[in-house]
């Protein structure tokens, strides 16, 4: 088991408390197929009992490690731990995948008490010190224990692990420690059931279609079945998940419209009972102590030591190569659209709720570029066929969909993933790509099981899973989707390609268990396929006469590809500067962080452009306030991106030779943690990374 508890993510059905004859299906094997949980026979019920025996067993196997009188080794040390908590991981992973993507009142009753008690079990893992000293005489002695490269690295990993959670620390500050991370999970979950209520909760009801002008046809339907399905049948409702939110944004010609939606989006959980500014407060007080009593400066140094970038200047330096470029290139395209406002008489000064609206305006000036047109050659399922086909020309596995495989949500599509030569079991993928109210906004991969291999031969083969909220299906329109919510399916696809594909040797090593700067990097270069005419002739299909996407209109593709580049990057730079700004604060208990009043003050010292605002604002910037996972560490996404598009260069110089994809497998998403992620991306590339190539594919120069 690793001290780092499985990505959240998932969702669950439940079946039916209360049966005498019910046994708890966390507490055996699970009897599916390739172990696919049994969603269908977990109650609620099952989950509190679950884990606090998979914590009894973890902890008594943990105790076998420790009281051994065998001198420590790597087997019966470090594998021995790998290989333990497996009944934890299972049923956290399982509870993780529910509490984002299909979260019920029940599941929230308990969830308090689930996080408390899996936060103090990793405390104590994480600070048992007979464990630690074992860990730590295989780290003084690593250099003369003959150890391979993975092996080696993962005692220094592990060793670093334990340090940062507290293994050095005086008993009395072992119990500080334990007490903040106790108070950090509460934190988590106030801020996350905020967010999700606040979401849920907003929704603007319009009488008259013609206020909806300048929609496409599809999401006016959408807007009608959400009325419909509030009991409000021949209105139209607009809520704040992405598919309403954002055709608003980009095609309403309503102008009081856009300016509702995008107020609405931008106070998200900013006032009244569902507030997340006070939890911000406790939780960057309670990041501060933690930080100092690991003997850090502050929060953002802790979460930067450990990985590539290795500090926050690092990374800030990184950020700033972009963040000047990206600006200029903002002044140009509030100028392009300023221009089209202006010649159509209005009175109108672009404003942040206009950007979207006359960006459009101008893309089509441009490059006579119809997004709205452009979705009818993206319905969902030939995209799916697009990512499945990538996969199998490049890395040779074959998907196909099992019907009758247990699943969470009806929604959901489960596959076998297998060697398409030799038809062996690689792995299980699952897509969810719809919104739904019990779904957190955004989209995300996780894992049910990870996999490993044991020195025997066998293999765990994993359960990969993919969330999405991507266009709905209207009527008889399916689900047609954006440019943008194509480049995030493929996204996503590549983060899954990378945990379906591990043949690291240890659990821990495995798949994403990457430094969280190297994560992204599968992800994003996955997203420049999507636009390769070869791939584009074979997915990007007319849904109704199913033809091929006009040679044209690939080039016109191509060629607005670097369009609204300055905003994209702005916003994005922005968040990641700002997160970085909330780690260097140091606040005490008798200080108050006024959230609005700090970011203001960032967006001053930045220069940041009046037309744009951050990603996301504070009190709905879930990747950094919902847990720890991207605190001190949005940067990562530009990070990897100098990565990616340094790598899709040599894809670019090779021809998209398949000796180059075999390469791509090989080094990077077979590899995990194996071995150090800059040797590994010199190996495939030849050459440490420049940002030039991200300045080259984002247009910034």
């Amino acid at each position: 088991m690793t001290l780092a508890v499985a990505a959240v993510v998932g969702a669950g059905t439940c079946a039916a408390a209360g049966d005498a004859t019910h046994r708890n299906p966390f507490m055996q094997p699970f009897a599916t197929q390739y172990s696919i949980p049994p969603f269908a026979e977990i109650t609620v019920a099952d989950y509190l009992p679950a884990l606090k025996a998979a914590i009894a067993k973890h902890d008594n196997e943990i105790k076998a490690i420790v009281d051994s009188k065998d001198t420590p080794t790597f087997d019966n040390t470090v594998l021995a731990f790998d290989r333990s908590g497996r009944d934890f991981d299972k049923v956290v992973n399982v509870y993780a995948a529910l509490s984002e993507s299909d979260m019920s009142p029940e599941l929230e009753a308990i969830s308090g008490e689930f996080e408390r008690l899996m936060a103090a079990h990793a405390d104590e893992v994480a600070m048992n010190p007979g464990l630690f000293t074992r860990i730590k005489y295989l780290y003084d002695n690593r250099d003369k224990m003959n150890l391979a490269k993975d092996q080696k690295r993962y005692v220094e990993k592990l060793y670093k692990q334990f340090v940062r959670s507290g293994a050095l620390l005086s008993a009395a500050d072992q119990e500080k420690l334990k007490a903040l991370n106790a108070e950090l999970a509460d934190l988590f979950i106030a801020f996350n059931r905020n967010l999700l209520s606040a979401t849920n909760e907003w929704y603007l009801v319009v009488d008259n279609v013609a206020d909806l002008a300048g929609l496409p046809a599809s999401n006016v339907a959408n807007a009608a079945d959400e009325a419909k399905a509030r009991g409000l049948e021949g209105k139209y409702v607009l809520t704040l998940h992405n598919p309403s939110r954002l055709p608003v944004l980009q095609y309403a010609d309503n102008r009081d419209l856009r300016e509702k939606v995008y107020k609405g989006y931008t106070t998200l959980a900013s006032s009244g009972k569902y507030d997340n500014r006070p939890i911000i407060d406790k939780i960057l007080k309670a990041r501060a102590k933690k930080a100092q009593l690991l003997g850090f400066p502050n929060f953002g140094e802790y979460a930067t030591s450990n990985v590539m970038a290795g500090s926050v200047k690092a990374a800030e330096d990184l950020l700033m190569q972009i963040w000047e470029p990206a600006k200029r290139r903002v002044a140009q395209e509030v100028a392009e659209m300023q221009a089209i406002a202006d010649a159509e008489g209005k009175g109108v000064k672009i404003q942040p709720w206009d950007y979207y609206y006359y960006n459009e305006k101008v893309r089509r000036d441009k490059y006579a570029l119809d997004e709205a047109e452009l979705r009818n050659y993206f319905p969902l399922e030939n995209v799916r066929k697009g990512i499945f086909h990538l996969a199998e020309r490049n890395y040779g596995v074959k998907f196909t969909e099992m019907p009758d495989a247990p699943k969470y949500n009806p929604e959901v599509n489960v596959y076998d993933v297998t060697d398409a030569k030799t038809g062996e079991h690689v792995a299980v993928f699952m897509t969810d790509y719809f919104p739904r109210a019990s779904k957190r906004q955004g989209a995300w991969m996780s894992e049910f099981k990870g996999s490993w291999q044991d020195p025997d031969g066998t293999s765990s083969r994993p359960v990969i899973f993919n969330v999405g909220n991507f266009s709905k299906p209207s009527g008889d329109t399916p689900a047609l989707l954006t440019i943008d919510e194509v480049e995030t399916m493929f996204h996503e696809f590549g983060h899954g390609l990378h945990g379906m594909l591990s043949t690291a040797r240890y659990k821990g090593q495995s798949g994403t268990n990457t430094d969280r700067d190297f994560v992204e990097l599968p992800s994003q270069i996955n997203e420049h396929w999507a636009w390769t005419p070869e791939l584009l002739k074979i997915y990007a299909r007319h849904w109704k006469t199913d033809e091929v996407i006009p040679e044209a209109l690939v080039q016109k593709i191509i060629a607005a590809g670097k369009h609204n580049q300055g905003f994209r990057t702005t916003e994005l730079v922005g968040a990641a500067l700002l997160d970085l700004q909330y780690g260097k604060l140091n606040p005490t208990d008798a200080d108050t962080v006024d959230v609005d009043a700090f970011e203001a003050s960032v967006s001053q010292k930045l220069g940041m452009p009046e037309t744009i605002t951050y990603r996301y604002r504070s009190p709905y910037f879930k990747h950094i306030f919902g847990s720890d996972g991207y605190a001190s560490g949005y940067y990562t996404y530009l990070w990897a991106e100098v990565l990616d598009c340094d790598g899709w260069e040599h894809f670019k110089e090779t021809g998209f030779a398949p000796e180059t994809a075999k390469s791509f497998k090989e080094y990077i998403l077979e590899k995990g943690d194996s071995e150090d992620p800059m040797e590994l991306y010199v190996r495939f590339r030849g050459h440490k990374p420049s940002v030039q190539g991200l300045l080259n594919h984002r247009g910034l120069e």
